[in-house]
Order: C-alpha cells, then sequence, then structure tokens
C-alpha cells in the first residue's frame, strides 16, 4: 500500500534527523547554527515568521499564512497576538513572563489557535530552523546550555552572542556529579522531537473536580516505589518528573480552563511565568523555559478578575482578544471548511445559501454604531470590503474603534453548522438552499437555551434581513442567466456608455457610424444606467469624471479597460441590463403551463444556471419558482 510505503519512508527521515553527541561537540555545533539555542517563545515566533508574512496593498493589516489558512476573518485580533505577545516574547521583553490568555466567545477560534501552535511545533522541530537539543535521557529535555556555570556564562555570552537563563535541574545535577564525575564536556546532549502524543515540549492541563485534583499533575510527584532504594524523598532519582510542567519544558504549556482551576494550582505560576522556575518536592526551584498559554470565555475572566484572591496573578496575564469574525465573505468559508471536515460534503448546497446565513450570523454579532447614517447593513458591507457610496476606509477603522468588544458575542458557526444539518435531515434530499437554511435558523432559536427572550425576537428580524438580501441576490442570479450572450451584451452597453461619458466630459459630438451625423451626447442613456446605483443630477458629473480618470489611468499603464475595472460601473451596467429584462423574466418563471418558446428559454436558463452558476438542476429549479413568485409579488 502506498500510505504504507509513505509511514516507513517518513519514520527513516525522522531516523536520519536523529543526533547524539557530547556537549563539546554541541558547542560546536552552536558555534556553526547559533539559533538552535532560541528561547520556547523565539522558537514560537520564528515558526510563524517561517510560514511567511503576507499584507496587501489596500490595507495596513498582515497576514500570516501559518493561521490564515484555518483561521478566517480574524486578521487584526492575529495580527495582534503575533506582533504584540509573540514579538515581543521573543525579543526578550518583558511580555514573556506573562501568561497569554485567549479570552472569546465559544467557537470563535481560541482552540483553533492553539492547536495550530502546538502542531506547528511538532512539525517545525522537524525542521533544521527548528531543531531543538535536550540533555540526553532527561525527563524534562532540559536545555545543555544549564551545564554552564554561572561565572563563565557572561564570557560564554561575549564568544557565543548566547544569554544562558536557567540552572541545572536537581537530577541532571546529581547525573553529571556520578555519571560523568563532573566531566561537563563529556555530558551527552541529543537531539528531541516535540510530540503532544510522547509529552515532549508539549503538555496540556485540564482541570478536573477540585476535590480529586492533585498538584502532581503539574509538578510530577514522588516514586514511593524507589525510596527504600535511594533512601530520601529529596533524592531526585525517586522523584517522577512527568508533570506537564516538567514535560511541557522548552515548548508549550496550554491550560486549558485555566480561571476554573483550584488556587492551588495557579500559584505555581506565579513563580514560572516572572522567575521561569517552579517548586516540585523537596528540591531546589527548577528551572523551566515554556510558553503558557491558557484560555476562556468573557464571563469568567470577570469573575476571576473581581475575585480579590487572584489580584497576584493579573499582573501577570496578557488577555487577547478572539472574538467571532465579522466578515460575511470569511464566515462563509468557515461554513464550507466545517461542511468539507463533516459528513455533509456529498449533499448539494445550492449557492448562496451559505452567504446567506452568514449574512444573518454576522448580524448578530454587530453593535449599532452611534453614526446615524450606519445601519447594521451598511456596517456589514462596509466590514466585509463593500464599497458603500458616502464611506470611505477611514470610515471602517473609526467604525471598529467604536466598540471595543464587538464579535464578543452573537450565534457561533456551530449553531448554523447544526441547522443546516437538521434542514438536510429533515428535507431528505441531496439538495437545500438558502430558504431551507433560513427556516431551520429560525425554528432553532426556540430550542437555544442560551439566547434570552430580546435576543431572539432581534435575531428573528436579522433572519428577516437575510431573507431580504438574499431575494436580491436571487434575482439577480435568474436575471443574469436570462441575459443571452450577457458578456457581449455588458460590453456593447459600457463602450456606449463610455463614448457619451467622453463626448459630454471634452464637450465633443458623437459621430453616428450609421447617419454619419454630429450628435449630442445621450442624456437620458446615461441617466438610465448612473440611476441604476443612486447618482445623483447633481453627482453625475463628478462621476463620469471619475470614470474618464480611471480610463486614462489604465491607459499609462497599457491596461485594457473594460466594465469590470470599475466596480460601481459594473454595478450600474448590470443593473440597466437586468431592469430591461424584468418583464421577460417575470412573464417566463410565472407561467404555469408555458408554451413551447418559454419552455425553451426556462431550459436554456436552467442549463445556464448548472453550468456556469453552481446549481444543479434541483436547486436550479427551486430558484426559478422562487424569483417567479417575488417577481410577481
Amino acid at each position: 500500500m502506498d500510505i504504507l510505503r509513505k509511514v516507513k519512508q517518513h519514520r527513516e527521515e525522522q531516523e536520519q534527523l536523529k543526533w547524539v553527541g557530547t556537549f563539546e561537540e554541541y558547542l560546536e555545533l552552536l558555534k556553526e547554527r547559533p539559533e538552535i539555542a532560541q528561547s520556547a517563545h523565539s522558537r514560537v515566533y520564528n515558526m510563524i515568521r517561517d510560514r511567511g508574512i503576507e499584507q496587501h496593498k489596500d490595507s495596513d493589516v498582515k497576514k500570516y499564512p501559518f493561521f490564515s489558512d484555518h483561521i478566517y476573518g480574524l486578521e487584526e485580533s492575529i495580527e495582534r497576538l503575533v506582533e504584540e505577545y509573540f514579538h515581543s516574547a521573543a525579543r526578550r521583553l518583558d511580555v514573556r513572563k506573562r501568561i497569554l490568555l485567549l479570552m472569546g466567545p465559544v467557537s470563535g477560534g481560541k482552540s483553533t489557535i492553539v492547536n495550530l501552535l502546538k502542531r506547528g511545533l511538532e512539525e517545525y522541530s522537524l525542521t533544521d530552523e527548528g531543531a531543538v537539543y535536550a540533555i540526553k535521557d532527561c525527563p524534562m529535555q532540559e536545555d545543555p546550555l544549564h551545564l554552564i556555570p554561572y561565572h563563565l556564562r557572561d564570557e560564554f555570552y561575549e564568544e557565543y552572542g548566547i544569554k544562558v537563563e536557567g540552572t541545572l535541574s536537581p537530577l541532571n545535577q546529581m547525573r553529571l556529579e556520578e555519571e560523568y564525575g563532573g566531566r561537563v564536556e563529556d555530558v551527552l546532549v541529543e537531539r528531541i522531537f516535540f510530540s503532544e502524543d510522547r509529552r515532549t515540549g508539549i503538555g496540556t492541563f485540564s482541570p478536573s473536580d477540585p476535590k480529586s485534583q492533585d498538584i502532581a499533575d503539574l509538578t510530577g510527584s514522588i516514586d514511593f516505589s524507589t525510596i527504600a532504594e535511594y533512601g530520601s524523598e529529596s533524592d531526585p532519582r525517586a522523584y517522577r518528573f512527568d508533570g506537564e510542567l516538567n514535560k511541557a519544558n522548552r515548548g508549550l504549556m496550554e491550560f486549558q480552563e485555566m480561571l476554573k482551576c483550584d488556587e492551588k494550582f495557579l500559584w505555581h505560576l506565579l513563580s514560572l511565568t516572572q522567575e521561569g522556575n517552579f517548586k516540585a518536592g523537596r528540591f531546589a526551584l527548577i528551572s523551566a523555559d515554556e510558553m503558557i498559554v491558557a484560555h476562556t470565555n468573557e464571563s469568567e475572566y470577570r469573575s476571576f478578575i473581581n475575585n480579590k484572591k487572584n489580584e497576584a496573578l493579573h499582573s501577570r496575564i496578557i488577555v487577547m482578544n478572539v472574538p467571532y469574525n465579522l466578515k460575511v465573505t470569511e464566515e462563509e468559508r468557515i461554513y464550507e471548511k466545517m461542511i468539507e471536515d463533516s459528513d455533509m460534503s456529498h449533499v448539494h448546497i445550492a449557492p448562496h445559501a451559505l452567504r446567506t446565513a452568514a449574512i444573518f450570523t454576522v448580524l448578530t454579532r454587530l453593535k449599532e454604531s452611534h453614526n446615524q447614517g450606519i445601519d447594521l447593513t451598511k456596517k456589514l458591507r462596509l466590514y466585509d470590503g463593500e464599497i458603500v457610496e458616502g464611506f470611505k476606509e477611514q470610515d471602517v477603522k473609526d467604525l471598529k474603534n467604536e466598540h471595543q468588544d464587538e464579535g464578543m458575542t452573537g450565534i457561533d458557526p456551530r449553531y448554523v453548522i447544526n441547522r443546516i444539518s437538521s434542514a438536510i435531515i429533515r428535507k431528505d434530499a441531496y439538495s437545500i438552499n438558502a430558504l431551507d437554511v433560513l427556516r431551520s435558523l429560525k425554528e432553532g432559536l426556540d430550542q437555544h437555551a442560551s439566547i434570552s427572550k430580546e435576543d431572539r425576537e432581534r435575531y428573528k428580524d436579522f433572519i428577516s434581513v437575510a431573507r431580504r438580501e438574499y431575494d436580491e441576490i436571487a434575482k439577480k442570479e435568474v436575471q443574469k442567466a436570462f441575459v443571452y450572450s450577457y458578456e457581449e451584451s455588458a460590453k456593447t452597453l459600457v463602450n456606449n456608455y463610455l463614448d457619451n461619458v467622453e463626448a459630454y466630459c471634452n464637450n465633443h459630438k458623437i459621430h453616428d457610424p450609421i447617419t454619419g451625423d454630429e450628435l449630442n451626447a445621450d442624456e437620458k442613456l446615461m441617466r438610465s444606467i448612473e440611476e441604476q446605483i443612486g447618482i445623483s443630477e447633481n453627482a453625475k458629473k463628478a462621476f463620469r469624471e471619475e470614470i474618464l480618470i480611471r480610463i486614462s489611468a489604465y491607459a499609462r499603464k497599457g491596461y485594457k479597460f473594460d466594465y469590470n475595472s470599475h466596480e460601481r460601473l459594473r454595478e450600474a451596467i448590470q443593473k440597466k441590463l437586468f431592469a430591461d429584462l424584468k418583464d421577460v423574466v417575470k412573464i417566463t418563471t410565472s407561467v404555469k403551463t408555458p408554451d413551447e418558446n418559454q419552455l425553451k428559454k426556462i431550459n436554456e436558463v436552467i442549463a445556464r444556471l448548472v453550468d456556469e452558476h453552481g446549481y444543479n438542476t434541483h436547486s436550479a429549479n427551486e430558484l426559478l419558482k422562487y424569483v417567479g413568485s417575488l417577481l410577481n409579488r
């Protein structure tokens, strides 16, 4: 089998990566590649950075491919996380002495972010850039540089440019004396590979019943079976260094539901975060270099902050909000990914069904603006990158700064996917459309225990808004499919419009190719197109001049200008074509017993919807019937 061959190949590749040598040989390795001695925080940041950093020319926000393939619509939050925490911590600023607390609503992406970091570290430790070396056979995969005595560390920094922090653990101190006779240069060092399953460099702690939870889960415990052999509980050989803090050393420690933990578990984090060590058994403080990541929701965090007993931890936590996505297009991608990963991937979901659901979901997460000219629908469009007349890019930035907690409440993606599943099961069909999804979403609100009565009524209003948005989309979809040779019709119309705009702006006449007459610019034609997108009589001159400027800019760069080159012009052309065709669509789709001509037209439209727009025959027929009923209202 091919899969077995690949497993064998992977195993052989890992074998080739293994390395064992003396500390003296490790120092020679450091001279060639000092980056292998990086801290846990630095390793995480470099792992993210090595996957690339993207920045769109029209946006100040950076995108990180490490996250963007899995986390949608949270570019600002991810950038803040990477730059304000990971980057600062990697530079050894005081931020590295803080617990990273991801705070946000359920199903918002907190756990996904942590899982990406854990999986990423596992893969990164297999690369040359992310290689990790530790004292051989150490249960805590201790940094070999701890072997360097304190009085020589300044000299070591001058020669190697590497700062050494932390002390040798009690176990390795004993091994150094007994196994190596104090000869630091002979201590064996090995390359290790992070693995959550093998508990190497990645730890996960999840609180259980406070009465049964043992602190040993964090710091390890005494091995009573060896007391007789070693004679004392303070002998490090009689201690199991197998707590999560021990095993996460050099990498990442995930503290699930940290704020639900008993206080005694959190006390250990005070010393670990600030001083880089923790207390275990009857030993001196044990050094550990690890990033601690926790996650919680807002209500639990508020309760934690209000508890005076937790004040010592407050200053040792950096809170990063992970809100819900507020972009319709990105929300649609979330649903697509969740469906691909489920057993529903074989079901045909008609075009715009997921987008309609996304419109409803994002509306539940938005907060009303203090700007009276902005309603939630306009805000939704602006956030999604659409052009809304009268608003600029700066307005979008101002809107985002208006409510710091926007996106921390609302409907979560899992609810939507659950309702889509319900719609599929109820309909018992291999095709569902936007109306099926909206109907299921509405019915599910009454069964959602955590939604208040007030929110439930508000959410039902949002379903009506999403329905109206879908109505417009559906009408455009059908009207567009009815246009024979749509692109050609659009090109002809736009060329005619541009000829007239040029004549109008330059105060020239138009030459009629048929009669040879010199004609004035066709004001009626230009206004019939401009009115489709709400261009007023007073604004028409500025709009036409803007079009000419765009044409000139394209010409200078050697590009050809067409109706797709200007977004608002494209919208105007489409609406004009649709308006001219509306009566034809209305008649054809509403006739119960179409004649041969009408039937032929309907079949052509269905074929076009299937071939060019992503419908299947069933969903295309349903769309035609629905649009027919809309146009006849």
